[in-house]
């Protein structure tokens, strides 16, 4: 059975200057099994609803500005898989979550960066879940569980987020070993919570967790961390760390 991952991906750039973080993916991606495909919640497509990408060949979609020409020139033609997307928008719908399917949906940054380091082949069909992030952790928890009996298929579950995401205060001339108290301290507390298996806390953090609404002024990045979580088994740190004093760039795994 595959794990469910949370990933950290960090700023676009971190496709062309993977620093920590890109060994780390490539490593895991080694230890695993090749996966059949991948379904992937992502910080970057917000939704009202939940959706299902069947989209049978993304775009890459550089959602962003102001980074090099060359991140812009960075492609990942993955295809996509519009027979899953139906078959998970069916486990949606039969766990009371509606789901329907987006046949337009391009990679967003948040797919394209840690896929592209993960598989760089770009060879494995990837299905996008949206994330309606105004509907808390909780949602993406029974999300999570709704899609787990998917890793008995050889499928990879991956949340996409950060686990502190405040660009505001963002040291862009800071080293990998420069971390900012306040982060360091919301990222221990979410480490302890999942290794206690404390859904309660978890799902509560923005009231119980230290500096909370300084490491996430909005929670769009933690959330992926709920599906991955709901979707997986036992929790373990793959990677820790922090880039530019305070942008986390953790990988767990679940199972």
């Amino acid at each position: 059975m595959f794990p469910s991952l949370f990933i950290s991906h960090g700023s676009p750039m971190l496709a062309l200057e993977p620093g920590a973080s890109g060994p780390a993916l490539a490593r895991l991606a080694a230890e695993l099994p090749r996966p059949k495909a991948i379904v992937i919640v992502s910080a970057h497509w917000e939704s009202q609803e939940l959706l299902v990408s069947s989209n049978p060949q993304p775009e890459t979609w550089h959602d962003f500005g102001g980074f090099p020409r060359a991140l812009f020139e960075v492609q990942y033609p993955a295809p996509g898989n519009p027979q899953l997307a139906g078959e998970i928008a069916e486990l949606l719908n039969a766990a009371h979550l509606p789901a329907r399917l987006d046949p337009q949906r391009p990679f967003d940054h948040g797919v394209w960066v840690p896929l592209s380091l993960m598989y760089p082949q770009a060879d494995i069909p990837v299905v996008q879940v949206s994330l309606p992030s105004r509907s808390g952790p909780a949602l993406q928890t029974r999300v999570g569980r709704a899609l787990a009996s998917l890793r008995d298929q050889g499928i990879l579950l991956i949340g996409s987020g950060s686990i502190t995401h405040n660009l505001r205060e963002l040291d862009w001339h800071a080293g990998p070993e420069s971390v900012e108290p306040w982060a360091r301290d919301f990222r221990d507390w979410m480490i302890d919570k999942l290794a206690a298996n404390d859904e309660a806390a978890l799902h509560d953090y923005r009231q119980q967790a230290p500096n909370a609404v300084r490491s996430h002024p909005s929670d769009e990045h933690l959330l992926p961390l709920y599906f991955a979580r709901g979707a997986g088994g036992e929790f373990s740190v793959a990677h820790r760390g922090f880039t530019m004093g305070a942008l986390g760039m953790d990988i767990y795994r679940f199972g």
